[in-house]
């Protein structure tokens, strides 16, 4: 066993002692609360991969609790896909908003990032060893499909060989199919988690990482959880809670947080969209 993966196995054990430490201190913060605030918090990804599975940690950790939550985690097909979206839309979860479907005129807020950096690679198939050999390949758009986040990271990908999204086909499958389709050779090329990476690697070591995403776009921020407009004005206490809580986790300056107005005012939300170039129609979208 290396040493590298000897300390991921010790550090996982001490956080599972922790955890399971820490589950006294739950109850009696739970029990101080005059009632629990019931809420859906949805999940990208069925099965969650690791970058996706904050909301479980801090709900076994009592940090939901702490705040008087009872959250009730629901996985979705992926951040865009169509139950995510409607669930977002309606207010009847918390859950991943992409600038794709703000973009797209949802009336939704981001107010918490839970990743600021993509940790996905854009694994290929053995016999890809450039950008360019993704023409007339089969690339994966699972996760919401045309716009979704594979979708979009083999734009980009292709956009580095100067090709374009008619220049590769785009399959639209379940998320749980995203690494089975690469090792049978369904597609050719799809953004894998670093759990997937390694897994992908032992059952097919001829796969290939093209790219790391994040080298390749460094200022996209991957995951941002929000909410509806609708919600967000509403509970205040909620999003007050949102607020302070990334500002003593060091994501928001102290003397810089929003006000609850702020974060429900559309406007910002329309300035925003227009400062990146205006509203966006997949469907019009040919590079």
């Amino acid at each position: 066993m290396s040493k590298g993966y000897r300390s991921i196995c010790l550090i996982a054990l001490a956080a599972g002692g922790v955890a399971i430490a820490d589950a006294a201190t739950r109850g009696a913060a739970a029990q101080n609360c005059s009632a629990m605030r019931k809420i859906n918090i949805g999940v990208s990804v069925a099965p969650p991969n690791v970058v996706h599975t904050s909301p479980h940690v801090a709900k076994e950790l009592g940090f939901f609790a702490k705040r008087c939550i009872e959250p009730n985690i629901i996985q979705f097909e992926g951040g865009a896909s169509a139950t995510a979206s409607a669930a977002a839309a309606q207010g009847s979860a918390i859950v991943s908003v992409s600038d794709v479907a703000i973009g797209r005129g949802m009336k939704v807020q981001q107010f918490w990032g839970l990743a600021p950096r993509m940790p996905q690679a854009y694994m290929v198939s053995p016999d890809v060893k450039t950008a360019a050999d993704l023409k007339g390949r089969k690339l994966s758009a699972t996760g919401g499909g045309v716009g979704g986040f594979n979708w979009r990271m083999g734009r980009e990908i292709l956009r580095t060989a100067g090709l374009t999204v008619d220049d590769a086909h785009f399959i639209s499958a379940a998320t749980a199919g995203r690494l089975p389709g690469l090792i049978a050779g369904q597609i050719d090329g799809v953004a894998l988690h670093p759990e997937d990476v390694y897994l992908a690697k032992k059952q097919k070591p001829g796969l290939n990482v093209l790219v790391q995403l994040a080298d390749l776009m460094p200022n996209y921020m991957f995951n941002a959880y929000g909410a509806s407009l609708e919600w967000i004005a509403r509970d205040r206490a909620l999003s007050l809670w949102s607020i302070d809580n990334s500002a003593e986790n060091g994501d928001l300056e102290k003397d810089r947080k929003p006000t609850v107005e702020q974060v429900a005012n559309i406007q910002l939300a329309k300035e925003a969209v227009e400062a990146a170039g205006g509203p966006v129609t997949i469907g019009n979208c040919k590079d």
